[in-house]
């Protein structure tokens, strides 16, 4: 499937100190030492010498840092798109330095064939860094196909699903020990109106109802130690989220899942501003027959980034195994643009076996614009490809992982 993405940031109002996507325990953002290097260059020191704006005073510095980012896109399957996204960061403990940084996001997307999301999320952290709160609230309108189950779907047997949904991801964490974190959550997924348009036989076979409810309890464990995870230079982070759906709980069946992911930042060569990323994500169903729609899917992980070369919903299956690789590398000395190359690699379980029998490649380059050298927040426009003509252009504010 051919996938082409283009996005325009049409303007940005009142730049915050960081700009990310909020949408889980791993957006967790600590920024220790927010003093930007003089020597770099961003797209607000450019946007400043085009307006040649000068600062003949030091404003004081703000509670709370606001950002606006107007935007549009297009890609085959859904046509233009326009979308506007905003969020505020501050800090809730009076020792910045110490303290993480908390923020809430919200935007609106709506594309030209009637594709409709509206994310609102936080992630709040309290004084001391004690608790830590995850908010993850979602409407979709979202039409998309689907290709079967497995690592052998084939994209002529693709039928379109058309369905709404609203999710309801609420988590928290307690400070343990260090940068280990523990805490309960809860997890809704209601989807109604849902058809399908053509036949698949994999969809009918699996079953597929009208609607659907997943209701269930999280418990989740997280270690962190990066000191910036939207562009972290080294560190460690690793979580383990275990879901228990129940039908006390108003969900349909009993089911319960296992999320288990890893990420490694190496500086290489050390000293230099070049990182080796390492990313590995294990999506498993336990027990139980989740709805066909919460099965474990290409880019329907919690920040939608796996399998960069492959169309989102690309394989589905109840087991899935993800690694992934990326170097990333400065093209310019004020550090403005930078490169990756990656590698990635899914394998999805046979269905209604269990066995992983085939792996689909994924690989491709991309280059970095720096929006904000504080946050080392950047823009990345990436090409991908994968197995059987696989290929597209995927662009995300922040890094992928």
């Amino acid at each position: 499937m051919h996938r082409i993405v283009l996005f325009l940031l049409c303007g940005f109002t009142s730049i915050a100190s960081v700009s990310a996507q909020i949408a889980g325990p791993e957006t967790r953002v600590v920024l220790t030492d927010t003093t930007s290097d003089p020597a770099e260059t961003d797209l607000i020191d450019i946007a400043k010498r085009i307006l040649r704006k000068e600062n003949k005073a030091e404003s004081p510095p703000r509670k709370v840092n606001f950002s606006i980012v107007p935007a549009i896109g297009y890609t085959l399957s859904t046509g233009f798109v326009g979308l506007a996204s905003a969020n505020a960061a501050f800090h809730l403990s009076e020792e910045e330095s110490t303290a993480n940084l908390s923020s809430v996001s919200a935007s609106f997307n709506y594309s030209q064939y009637g594709q409709l999301t509206i994310p609102v999320q936080t992630n709040i952290w309290t004084k001391g860094n004690r608790y830590n709160i995850v908010t993850d609230w979602r409407y979709f309108k979202y039409p998309q196909d689907t290709y079967g189950l497995g690592g052998n779907s084939v994209e002529e047997n693709a039928s379109k699903l058309i369905y709404s949904h609203i999710r309801l991801h609420q988590l928290v964490l307690k400070k343990i020990s260090g940068s280990f974190y523990a805490g309960v959550g809860y997890m809704l997924d209601k989807r109604w109106k849902i058809k399908e348009e053509g036949f698949n036989a994999d969809v009918a076979a699996y079953g597929l109802p009208h609607k659907s409810m997943s209701s269930g309890l999280l418990l989740s464990a997280l270690f962190d130690n990066r000191k910036n995870s939207i562009n972290p230079e080294g560190g460690f982070y690793g979580n383990i989220r275990y879901r228990i759906n129940q039908k006390f709980l108003g969900s349909d069946s009993n089911w319960e899942s296992l999320v288990m992911e890893f990420r490694k930042y190496i500086n290489f060569p050390a000293g230099s501003k070049n990182t080796l990323a390492l990313w590995n994500l294990n999506w498993l169903t336990l027990s139980g027959k989740p709805p066909y729609l919460d099965l474990p899917s290409t880019a329907w992980d919690v920040t939608n980034n796996t399998g960069r070369g492959y169309i989102q919903g690309r394989f589905r299956s109840p087991q899935m195994l993800y690694v992934e690789s990326e170097y990333r590398f400065a093209l310019t000395q004020n550090g403005l643009l930078g490169g990756v190359v990656f590698a990635n690699a899914q394998s999805f379980s046979n269905w209604p076996s269990k066995r992983f029998s085939t792996i689909a490649p994924g690989a491709g380059v991309g280059l970095r614009l720096k929006v904000n050298k504080a946050s080392r927040t950047n823009v990345g426009i990436d090409y991908g490809f994968g197995a059987k003509g696989s290929r597209g252009v995927f662009v995300n504010l922040g890094e992928i992982f």
